[in-house]
């Protein structure tokens, strides 16, 4: 019985790693077409008796403003170009100010954040984050820093029903998002803690202290992938 539950556990893990490797493989050059926020969030709208709305239309990092790339790296993750897909001196920092009982803070990097919303599920169980940690470094090893920006820009959700760079700019400024100025970048990238609750433009005044600050930094950042 025990060698028959170790070979099941086995086999289970050897295809695990098998799958998980050739999907980060095939998104290496294929678009990814959904991920399984935009599922649940489809659900969540369909057992609140709402619209099922869902905006995603993936673009090209050619066709993606410089602006937006810098504002999220200034805004989510500042050492993005140059650690290995983990930045522990932001979870340290992270940790230290919870614990001192100051507002949640956490210290996922853009990889991290593009691993969870590409592969994974919501949620802060101890299996989703070993899970997260696997797929960061698969990404790391196999993807190019600007292959995760492209993926990172075009998955991750910008408003209700709102996924990826190219569907925000339309939603929020009628334009493409290789057009968005500055300004307009900081505004996205100033929402995504929360891209539900805040909006980039008539925002409050949080977030216009948020989106001044990124617009500030967008300067300081060098795309060098």
């Amino acid at each position: 019985m025990f060698k028959k539950i170790k070979r099941i556990v086995w086999k289970t893990f050897l295809w695990f790693n098998i799958i998980s490797i050739l999907l980060v493989l095939l998104f290496k050059f294929v678009p990814v077409p959904f991920t399984p926020l935009m599922a649940i969030r489809a659900i969540e709208q369909k057992f609140e008796g709402k619209e099922m709305r869902s905006s995603h239309d993936w673009v090209a990092i050619e066709e993606i403003a410089p602006n937006l790339q810098k504002a999220v790296i200034a805004s989510e993750d500042g050492n993005f170009l140059t650690h290995n897909g983990f930045d522990f001196k932001a979870i340290q920092k992270a940790m230290e100010s919870n614990e001192k009982g100051k507002k949640l803070k956490g210290g996922s990097t853009i990889s991290q954040q593009t691993a969870k919303n590409v592969f994974l599920w919501q949620g802060r169980s101890y299996l989703r984050k070993g899970l997260e940690a696997y797929y960061t470094v698969l990404i790391e090893l196999i993807w190019s820093k600007e292959r995760i920006m492209e993926v990172y820009l075009n998955s991750i959700e910008m408003g209700d029903g709102v996924y990826g760079a190219q569907a925000a700019s339309q939603h929020w400024y009628h334009k493409d998002a290789k057009n968005i100025t500055r300004i307009e970048a900081a505004g996205i990238a100033a929402i995504l803690p929360n891209p539900r609750k805040f909006k980039p433009v008539n925002s409050s005044g949080y977030i216009n202290r948020r989106k001044a600050k990124i617009s500030k930094y967008i300067g300081y950042v060098s795309l060098d992938y």
